[in-house]
């Protein structure tokens, strides 16, 4: 159950970046904001690798996980692009719930694309996931 204390973390420091982008993004180019931020990322990463010894490169890093990584960082750029402006726009409060339509999107494309197995669970879930987004959003 290691993982549900990361998933947990990071529920939490998603929503306090909903927060903080918004006071953040006052009075700054949104797009410079994500700039900015994303040097943190980069700054704090590196930090925690190098906390960890974790600079070892594999010796051979494949093609397909290293395109889709990359497409994974492209993904993420545009979605903090969009985000931040968003909340320059918008209340952190009407734009977090919309931002979080992204679970019922990888359930989808979990399901599609990576064949993950659907059961009434994740079904009930992504529907209700689904219906407090449209009640926040309305």
């Amino acid at each position: 159950m290691n993982w549900l204390w990361f998933a947990v973390g990071s529920a939490f420091f998603a929503g306090l970046t909903a927060i903080l982008g918004k006071l953040g993004v006052e009075g700054i180019n949104s797009n410079l904001a994500t700039f900015i931020r994303t040097i943190v990322v980069l700054f704090v990463a590196g930090g925690i690798i190098t906390m960890r010894n974790e600079w070892q490169l594999p010796q051979h890093i494949a093609v397909k996980p290293m395109t889709f990584l990359l497409l994974s960082g492209v993904a993420t750029g545009l979605s903090w692009l969009c985000y931040y402006r968003a909340l320059q726009i918008a209340p952190a409060s009407w734009v977090a719930p919309i931002d979080k339509l992204s679970v019922v999107i990888a359930i989808i494309l979990g399901v599609v694309i990576l064949g993950e197995p659907i059961s009434a669970k994740l079904l009930i879930g992504a529907a209700l996931i689904l219906s407090g987004v449209l009640v926040l959003a309305l």
